[in-house]
């Protein structure tokens, strides 16, 4: 039941041992403000938890099942670093060679010197474009990346330590394709989704479009992008973050088809939290175990001032910090996504996990899948105690 006393049908499975997280997970409809969701944990190629429950559409009140399809919002981002961990274990790319050796128009105006291990781990002093644009525009990734090769690094001294939310996935996309040939969405259907038989998708296909969630903000919404952002909202650099805005009534790309069809490697990635557990789960059987190892090894920690909290990266994959983003295991690694998502692997657990939702809350006000994963390890930790 929801907090307007609406009823809310859950539906799904949890192994014996694990009914806390069942309870937690009916509490973010009863008392947390959820509207649609799905949690999913798998250990190897077992299920613990799959859980769903809610609305994945308002206007039409479809109901949430565990083949609805969401947008990750920054959880792609996730994907992207399992790709570009595979071109380092191949020798296709090398963490500190400079990206103009694969991609030589990089270099201009004075980036002859960014590594390729900045541009994983955001530190390339590119965190935004400096050319406004549409979201409209921001469909042309080729484009997008053009813009960024003849854009200087920012002279803001802040920015090296600024989060790149949506020139990550340019560059990195960019970088992939001048190396391999082909696009990364094309490169992780091919090379990740079709071998570990995942429904995750960057770019979407047509016929898919009816099993999408409707994205929605919640009332706590206020920018989304941090613990300090109403009060950077005049800053240049959150300016450069939100270029293309994305956030608002006016802007706000995230239902829109032609969004979902095109490959913005940032944030666009779609799927069902049952193939992104999986793919979490299944990294080892893409990836070798030192591959793996320097994947989700901290290459840069820092505090980050857009932020307003400490980050850190391996390469491209979200680490853990004191805040615990990604649960109480310190060596879990993954992603998580504007709005609340999180997404991620516990290696000595060894389980992959994804909770995925369609009402984006702040950070600071969202309890929900902090809450879904406090109750996971509880579970994990008084079964290994039995």
């Amino acid at each position: 039941m929801r907090e307007d006393g609406e009823i809310v049908e859950i539906s799904g499975y949890v192994a014996p041992g694990f009914g806390l997280v069942a309870e937690e997970f009916e509490r973010n409809f009863s008392e947390r403000g959820e509207l649609g969701a799905a949690f999913t944990v798998v250990r190897g190629s077992q299920p613990l938890v799959n859980l769903c429950g809610g609305t994945a559409d308002r206007a039409s009140g479809r109901p949430w099942t565990p083949d609805t399809l969401t947008i990750l919002f920054s959880g792609t981002k996730g994907m992207v670093s399992a790709c570009m961990s595979l071109l380092i274990e191949r020798g296709q790319l090398g963490l500190d060679v400079p990206v103009a050796e694969y991609w030589p128009e990089f270099a201009t105006a004075g980036k002859a010197g960014v590594l390729v291990r900045n541009l994983v781990t955001h530190t390339a002093g590119l965190p935004g474009l400096q050319v406004p644009l549409t979201w409209q525009q921001a469909l042309d990734a080729r484009h997008m990346a053009s813009l960024l090769a003849r854009q200087p690094r920012s002279a803001d001294p802040r920015a090296e330590h600024t989060y790149h939310a949506a020139t990550f996935g340019w560059m990195c996309g960019e970088l992939l394709r001048r190396v391999d040939g082909r696009s990364i969405g094309r490169f992780f259907a091919e090379e990740i989704a079709r071998p570990l038989d995942l429904e995750i998708w960057i770019g979407l296909p047509a016929e898919l479009e009816p099993r999408v969630s409707t994205i929605e903000l919640d009332r706590t919404w206020a920018g989304g992008i941090g613990d300090i952002a109403g009060e950077m909202a005049d800053d240049p650099l959150r300016r450069a973050v939100d270029n293309p805005p994305r956030y608002d009534p006016e802007n706000f790309p995230w239902n829109e088809r032609a969004w979902h069809a095109a490959e913005v490697p940032s944030s666009n990635a779609i799927g069902t939290a049952r193939s992104i557990a999986r793919f979490y789960a299944g990294l080892d059987r893409i990836l070798s175990p030192q591959t793996l190892r320097l994947a989700s090894t901290p290459l840069s920690t820092r505090y980050d001032p857009l932020l307003g909290k400490p980050i850190s990266f391996g390469v491209g994959f979200e680490l853990q910090t004191g805040r615990k983003p990604l649960g109480p295991p310190a060596d879990a690694f993954g992603h998580g996504g504007a709005g609340g998502s999180k997404h991620g692997r516990w290696p000595t657990q060894g389980l992959g996990f994804s909770y995925t939702m369609n009402l984006l809350h702040d950070e600071a006000n969202d309890e929900r899948g902090p809450a879904l994963l406090s109750a996971l390890y509880a579970c994990m930790e008084s079964q290994a105690a039995a």
